[in-house]
Order: structure tokens, then sequence, then C-alpha cells
């Protein structure tokens, strides 16, 4: 019996046929380019985007097309692309197909930071509110996901090494004792609150602005910068870190820049977009099983597979229940619920999460 990443390297008990990387992640290049053009075009108003080019717009579909439809577009291919490189990352750190940045409770550091900010940012000094604005729950995510992130870092560290199976059994008790302290606030709210916190739990990209973009954007990007550079490592660490040591890999320093490439990326989700899930574990083990696990194109491929997968989401989000809208959150738990199924019931005998 193994416990989820604590030892058997990433596997199949079939070697399945497998397809070109590089064509699979040029089409996933056009895929994206065509859910972008979609998810531009469909609502209510009906704006196509060459129409920019063909007439002038009015003042309405100016704004709804640059104020409202293209940051949502931006930040939620950035948030998809980050969550699953996220995915990527940890299931490559615990040589498992089923790890996941929430595995680890660093979703639930930073879901407990914006729980606290709407229930209890009432309470906090003139002087936090003026320098964080509307933005505080996003701050105090940010705050919860990074603080969760240390900490787990901290308990992992054992004599100048980092444990991945500490880390995990770590990460597993700070994320109920996160969602645990999320349960005391959420009894503490009162109806407004209940129903922002509903909203904020259940995911969405409805409150994507420019701003809000700023702030989050450079933190995606840099995580999604950082993640190719792992790919070696993570790729000689599938054999075993005594191997990976011998081949010259700093295999510290690889596990460091992922946790920290994960926390960092899962913070900004959070704090921009709420709970989504599932998308660290839908997109990587489909291109794992297409391209097969070598990082160096597992991880670019993720990228443009988790984007285009957000944005659908969100456009089927946006127009199934219209004028009103769905959370993106139902929508992934009804693709990736599935999903894990299966990777449950595929997995090697003998083996548990």
């Amino acid at each position: 019996m193994t416990v989820l990443g604590a030892s058997a390297p990433i596997r199949n008990r079939r070697a399945p046929a497998r397809l070109p990387a590089g064509p699979v992640i040029a089409g996933l290049a056009v895929l994206l380019v065509l859910v972008a053009g979609a998810s531009l075009s469909l609502g209510a108003s009906g704006i196509l985007p060459w129409e920019v080019f063909q007439r002038p717009l009015n003042p309405a579909e100016t704004a709804i097309l640059f104020s409202i439809r293209l940051p949502r577009l931006i930040l939620g291919a950035l948030v998809g692309a980050g969550l699953a490189v996220s995915g990527v990352l940890m299931q490559g750190l615990f040589r498992n197909p089923l790890a996941d940045p929430g595995l680890v409770g660093v979703s639930a550091g930073g879901g407990l930071g914006a729980v606290g900010a709407i229930v209890l940012g009432g309470a906090l000094p003139a002087g936090v509110h003026a320098v964080t604005g509307m933005y505080l729950a996003p701050v105090f995510a940010f705050a919860g996901a990074g603080i969760t992130t240390l900490i787990l870092y901290r308990l992992a560290r054992l004599r100048g090494h980092t444990s991945v199976t500490t880390m995990l059994l770590a990460g597993i008790v700070l994320g109920a004792l996160a969602n645990a302290f999320t349960g005391i606030l959420i009894y503490l709210a009162d109806d407004r609150q209940l129903r922002d916190l509903t909203f904020w739990g259940l995911g969405s990209l409805a409150g994507a602005n420019w701003v809000k973009l700023a702030a989050a954007a450079p933190v995606l990007l840099a995580g999604l910068a950082v993640a190719p550079l792992l790919a070696r490592g993570l790729n000689a660490m599938a054999m075993g870190e005594p191997a990976a040591r011998h081949m010259g890999v700093p295999v510290e320093r690889v596990k460091r820049g992922a946790i920290f490439a994960v926390a960092a990326m899962t913070g900004a989700a959070v704090a921009v977009s709420g709970g989504i899930g599932f998308v660290g574990i839908v997109a990587p083990h489909v291109l794992r099983l297409a391209i097969g696990p070598d990082h160096r194109r597992l991880i670019p491929a993720s990228a443009l597979f988790g984007a285009a997968l957000l944005i659908v989401a969100d456009t089927v989000a946006r127009l199934i229940v219209a004028p009103a809208e769905l959370p993106i959150g139902i929508l992934m738990a009804l693709i990736g619920a599935p999903v894990f199924l299966w990777l449950l019931l595929s997995r090697r005998p003998g083996t548990v999460m």
C-alpha cells in the first residue's frame, strides 16, 4: 500500500500510443484563439471582435468589449493556465497524477483570507480600507495563501531537506484547520455576507476588471515563467530523488521552486476568482495521456489547455442561465468529478489516496 505522493512515480498500466507533442501544442494554441474569439463575441450585446476594425463602436459597445469582456477573458486565461500548471508541478513533485494545488492547503489558506476579509472587514481600521479599497478580499487571499505556504515549507524542512511526504501530510492538516476557521467565520456571518461567501466559494470571474487583472497578472505570469525552468528537474525526479541527485539535479532547489510557484499561482487565482477546482487535475492528466509525461512539453500544453478550458467554462456560465450567471466552480465540478473518479478507479491495485 502506498500513500499519495510517498513513493510510486507517475505511470500507467499500459503504455498508450502518444501523439506528437508539437502538433498538439499548436492545436491547443489555435483552440485557445478560437474560444477566446467566441468568448468575446457571445453575449447579450452580440459584438463580434472584427467589428472593431469594420465600423465605429458606440460607447456602450466599447464599454462592454474593452471594460468587461476583454479583462475577463485575459484574467480567465491566466487563472486557467495558472491552475493547470500548478497541477502539473504538484503531480511532478509528488510523482502522482492525483495531486492538486488544493491538496496541500494553499487554496484553503487563500480562501480563509478572503472569507476573513468579507466577514471581519468592517472591523478593520480605516487605514486598511484606505490602502486596499474594494480589493480587501483579494489582498487577504494573497496573504492567506502566502502564510500557508511559508508554514507548510517550514514544517516540511527536515535536516536541511524538504520532505514531500511531510509536506503532503502537513498540507492536509493545514487545509483542515483553514477550513475549520472558515466554517467559524461563516457561522458568524450575516445574511448579506453569506451571499457574498457563497458566490466567492463557488468561483466566478464576474468581478474581473483591469485593476484586478493588473494585480494578479504579474504573479500568475511569474509562476508560468518559472514552471518551464523546473521541467528537467521534475523529469529526473520521476525516477526518484536519489537518481535525480546522481544526475546532478538540484533537487532541493526544484522543490522550493515548485512549492513557491504553486503557492503564488494558486493564491493569485483564489484571490481573483474564488474557489475553482479540478482544472489542476483534468488538464494535466488528459494531456499526459495524449503526449506523455515529459514536463518540457506537458507544462506549456497544460497552460494552453487550462486557459481554453476555463474560458469555455466561463462563457457557458454566462450564457446557460442568462441574464443571470452560473458560478464556474459548479461547471468545473461537473466536469472534474467524473474525471477524478475515473482516475481513482484506473489506478494500480493496492494504492490509495
